[in-house]
């Protein structure tokens, strides 16, 4: 959809926060319509992860505002964020190690009910279905992300937020996490997608955003920054670009 094209269920406006009284994010705008992929880029330390953060409130900003579904978020704690249908699939995934793939869904569904159910999310996962009695922490680290992935979505979000999916995972594995993202996108899930990897992201992004040192740098159609790999080069400092 086009950013201008209604109201977007979420819009971030001037968000700025610090981390102590260290400034990370300056004035970023974005938004997020519904069912649609938006690739949030830029290198380490860019400020995509505190984007998120400030998004949940878990790092709340210091200025500017946060919409989603039209509702006035950035002072709501996470909790409420998350209830209103915001996921996260966090960087590095953190989950309970010591319990099953199966009790870790349980215990994120905590009696949401909605068309995402555990049964539903092992239909879609079908290799996740077949770990359910495995402790998390002997899973390998894509079976962690698509967990990861499935938590998130046990919450039945309308706005899934997913931060660096394929840090750390073998090429085969990232094609796989990518083909459940796109599928995702398929059944209407909206998401925000932060990624250093950009082409792997560009691929299935509708809109792009770069940040550089807590600024946006770029702002605009994915397919149009995918095809010219010059511009992601030069707008995230790479010396060259790969996927």
């Amino acid at each position: 959809m086009s950013e201008h094209a209604g109201r977007p269920l979420l819009a971030v406006e001037n968000l700025n926060t610090n981390y102590g009284k260290i400034s990370i994010l300056r004035d970023v705008s974005l938004s997020v319509g519904a069912g649609e992929v938006v690739a949030l880029l830029g290198l380490n330390g860019a400020g995509k992860t505190t984007t998120l953060r400030s998004i949940l409130g878990l790092t709340p900003a210091r200025s500017g505002s946060i919409r989603f579904d039209g509702v006035e978020i950035s002072k709501e704690p996470p909790y409420r964020i998350a209830r209103l249908g915001v996921g996260y699939v966090p960087e590095g995934r953190r989950m309970f190690k010591d319990l099953t793939m199966l009790e870790n869904l349980q215990l994120a569904e905590n009696g949401r009910t909605g068309d995402w159910t555990i049964a539903r999310v092992l239909k879609q996962l079908p290799k996740l279905a077949e770990l359910r009695t495995r402790k998390a922490g002997r899973l390998s680290g894509g079976e962690q992300e698509m967990l990861a992935i499935g938590r998130a979505l046990v919450s039945n979000p309308r706005l899934l937020l997913v931060d660096e999916p394929s840090q750390g995972l073998a090429p085969l594995v990232v094609e796989e996490v990518y083909r459940i993202l796109g599928e995702l996108k398929s059944h209407g899930v909206a998401i925000l997608l932060v990624e250093q990897n950009a082409l792997l992201a560009l691929k299935i992004a509708d809109r792009a955003y770069v940040l550089d040192s807590g600024k946006l740098v770029y702002s605009g159609s994915g397919a149009d920054l995918s095809g010219d790999r010059e511009r992601i080069r030069t707008l995230m400092g790479l010396t060259e670009v790969t996927v």
